[in-house]
């Protein structure tokens, strides 16, 4: 069961004037499971977009990296239950028969069209069944379809994840509302698996590139289930320009900076979403390292006690195991590192200083937020005045019997 993760409400989620969804079923994942989505958009739509760095990147990455240079956006598909990746030449050439078909229903180039997809990796893209159920997303596109959306993009997920913000700019209303997936194979160089988040504002593009740059990075950037970064990673920000808010860019200040924050809190949200529905999670777990001397190496502690099987393994334990807390700090890379300036606290209390336990340090107090559903775990290196959060879970049995049943 996901950490303290409802299933979304539909009618929290606000329309995004300009952007149209609709999910199908086109038999990827099997009968009666919506594993085929699209998004149309207006055509005064703007999208930027961050992708894996994974160098097996997945073919519909490759493809929607060069269309996203070629011309406008005017749609994006995205299936789920194949991820088409590790599937060379002709993986591309499916996914542009994807792009090509879609671009006829719309009446668009296939350059238009944006190609996403999830699933197992080194399997072919079953592309007639994709074309076959294309007609029926079309027909149904409709600005309210986000939840829908959100679950036709689920592999391992249990529950759809979405998130919206209404703001104002000046006198208008500016709306911000994004889906994402993952579950599984989480530890971003950029983005999670696949996540795609629209406002009604009309944004420059270079100020829009800039925008989920700066989002990816305080959000899905900040997260790790498993430690493994997918092949199709992709994080995609669109922006219709159908809201009667006159353009933003970076020139804008305090406007450019309003729509930014909102971007990165929805980015932010669906993120920490992702790491409560970890596969096999139960608990939800906080990394904040803070007193470094630059962001750099307190991400590299952040990530080195997020990413420690053993660490994570005592998270599901409820075991206050200091010592491999303190062996992770140790080696996350830091040579010069003084253990015995740093604190380690769980929640409030200070459990290690001086370089071993602290004084005064008793193991129930630790256990007792062992126990809880949700843990902060907070490091004080006392070096400098940079600080870095990463959002991570725990590691349970339920992880290794998803993984190994995956494709059974």
């Amino acid at each position: 069961m996901p950490v303290n993760l409802p299933f979304p409400d539909a009618a929290s989620l606000a329309s995004v004037a300009g952007v149209r969804l609709a999910a199908a079923c086109a038999g990827i994942k099997g009968p009666d499971l919506k594993d085929l989505m699209v998004i149309a958009l207006s055509r005064d739509s703007t999208v930027a977009g961050v992708f894996t760095r994974n160098r097996f990147s997945a073919a519909p990455v490759t493809v929607a990296k060069a269309h996203l240079s070629q011309t406008s956006s005017r749609a994006l598909v995205v299936n789920s239950g194949c991820a088409n990746a590790g599937t060379g030449e002709q993986g591309v050439a499916r996914a542009m028969q994807v792009c090509e078909a879609l671009g006829e229903l719309l009446e668009c180039d296939a350059s238009a069209v944006l190609p996403f997809s999830t699933g197992v990796i080194m399997e072919d893209l079953p592309s007639e069944r994709i074309i076959a159920a294309l007609p029926t997303c079309v027909e149904g596109l409709c600005e309210s379809n986000w939840l829908d959306a959100a679950e036709a993009i689920m592999t391992t997920d249990t529950v759809p994840k979405a998130a919206s913000r209404v703001l104002e700019i000046g006198e208008h209303k500016v709306t911000v509302t994004g889906i994402a997936k993952g579950s599984g194979m989480i530890r971003p160089d950029m983005a999670t698996m696949l996540a795609f988040v629209a406002t009604d504002a009309s944004v420059a593009a270079d100020s829009l590139q800039a925008m989920i740059e700066h989002a990816s990075q305080r959000s899905f950037n900040c997260i790790t289930v498993d430690g493994d970064t997918s092949t199709n990673d992709s994080l995609m920000l669109i922006a219709s320009g159908s809201s009667s808010c006159p353009e933003i860019s970076a020139a804008n200040g305090d406007d450019y900076a309003a729509l930014r924050d909102a971007v990165t809190d929805v980015c932010a949200e669906l993120a920490q979403m992702v790491v409560r529905d970890g596969e096999g999670a139960t608990k939800f777990i906080t990394v904040r390292v803070e007193s470094g001397r630059d962001e750099r190496e307190c991400r590299m502690v952040a990530y080195a006690i997020a990413h420690s099987p053993l660490v994570k393994t005592a998270f599901y334990a409820s075991d206050p195991n200091l010592g491999r807390i303190l062996a992770a700090i140790g080696y996350a890379g830091i040579d010069d590192l003084d253990v015995t300036a740093l604190e380690v606290y769980l929640g409030d209390v200070l459990v290690a200083a001086g370089g071993g336990r602290a004084p005064g340090y008793r193991e129930e107090n630790a256990q007792a937020v062992m126990d809880q559903k949700e843990i902060t775990l907070r490091v004080r290196l006392n070096r400098g005045r940079a600080a870095m959060t990463v959002w991570t879970c725990d590691l349970s049995h339920e992880y290794v019997s998803i993984n190994s049943e995956y494709r059974s």
